[in-house]
């Protein structure tokens, strides 16, 4: 090779690759729209429930039980980088009431989404449920109801994104971006979690033993997830429509405590299974959005001739524009703790 060649190959070529090489965020500007200079505005429709099953690990018979609680009709804001939801439970009318009696629910979240990471905290609180299996006819007779079950659900979950160039987050579930191309990424949740179940009396009556064993005697569960899940997320998109999903299943170090009617307190130590889902199905253009939003975490304990199994379900759909920003509201969150250091250090 002569020198002259050899120059080319040593100078050229580098600089041929290297140009093929895109900046992360010019990819980034193809498939995702950002909305820095807009606040949002929108009417929201929501549901959330903490239901839980019961299933013999010995036989395929299983019971699960879940709460009566009502939509929830409110209002959220995208603002100074945030987004806010305040909604109101709408009453339950008495022939609900008569078919699945009346649950007490106490729910709150708070969430935070950026390009790589995503953060939920929650604190779940229901008393009241109903036998969803039973042969009950709904029109008719009420199902098998438990007044004196209570369940206690709070935690803490965290997702990263692998690929933050070629899929949003934000684009399904808050709105803050709009998705201009199909495209998806590798994704992994870490989660750590506390339940609670407490009853007056055997969650699972005589009419379960055989199927269940002593185990069905259970009154009194409480255990400790630590669970760290990988999975994949994607967003179709057809001009201004999307559909949206994300999956995520891993295993969960669970830390057992329960105790059944009439016997001592046990204590064990499984290995079991988390399972996340999320769906999502709307219109995002540049002013104008809508959606429906589907989420359930599940997570799974055996005990004893027992897997129980609770589930966080949320529905929500809505319906929002964006406006662009004056004021005040070009302000961003982390702008105002500097502010106020500010004027106390001056």
């Amino acid at each position: 090779m002569s020198s002259r060649l050899y120059l080319v190959v040593i100078f050229i070529v580098p600089s041929f690759f290297a140009n093929a090489q895109e900046h992360p965020d010019s990819v980034r500007g193809r498939y995702v729209q950002e909305f820095k200079d807009h606040f949002f505005l929108w009417p929201v429709l929501k549901q959330r429930s903490l239901n839980f099953e019961v299933r013999s690990s010995q036989q395929n018979k299983n019971v699960v039980f879940q709460p009566n609680t009502s939509f929830a009709l409110g209002v959220g804001a995208y603002v100074f980088d945030l987004a806010i939801e305040v909604a109101y439970a709408i009453p339950i009318n008495e022939k609900s009431s008569y078919l699945y009696g009346t649950s007490k629910a106490r729910d709150l979240q708070v969430n935070a989404l950026a390009k790589r990471w995503g953060a939920d905290l929650y604190y779940q609180k229901y008393a009241g449920f109903y036998e969803s299996s039973g042969d009950s006819d709904r029109k008719t007779k009420p199902f098998p109801q438990r007044a004196d079950i209570s369940t206690r659900n709070v935690g803490v979950a965290g997702l990263y994104v692998f690929n933050p160039w070629k899929y949003s987050m934000k684009s399904a579930f808050t709105f803050a971006e709009r998705q201009l191309k199909s495209g998806g990424s590798v994704i992994i949740t870490g989660t750590l979690n506390g339940f609670k179940l407490q009853a007056d009396s055997a969650v699972l009556d005589t009419v379960y033993l055989k199927q269940f064993g002593k185990s069905d005697r259970f009154q009194d569960l409480r255990y400790t997830t630590l669970s760290f899940a990988p999975g994949y997320a994607y967003n179709f998109i057809f001009r201004d429509f999307f559909l949206s999903g994300a999956l995520t299943l891993g295993p969960a170090h669970n830390w057992i405590y329960y105790r059944n009617q009439d016997e001592a307190a046990k204590n064990d130590i499984r290995i079991n299974t988390f399972v996340s889902i999320r769906m999502g199905l709307g219109y995002n253009s540049d002013r104008f959005f809508a959606g429906v939003d589907f989420t359930r975490q599940s997570r799974a304990v055996k005990f004893d001739e027992v897997q129980f199994t609770n589930s966080s379900t949320t529905f929500k759909l809505l319906v929002g524009y964006r406006f662009r920003e004056f004021g005040i509201l070009k302000k961003s969150a982390k702008d105002f703790p500097k502010k106020l250091l500010t004027k106390t250090s001056s």
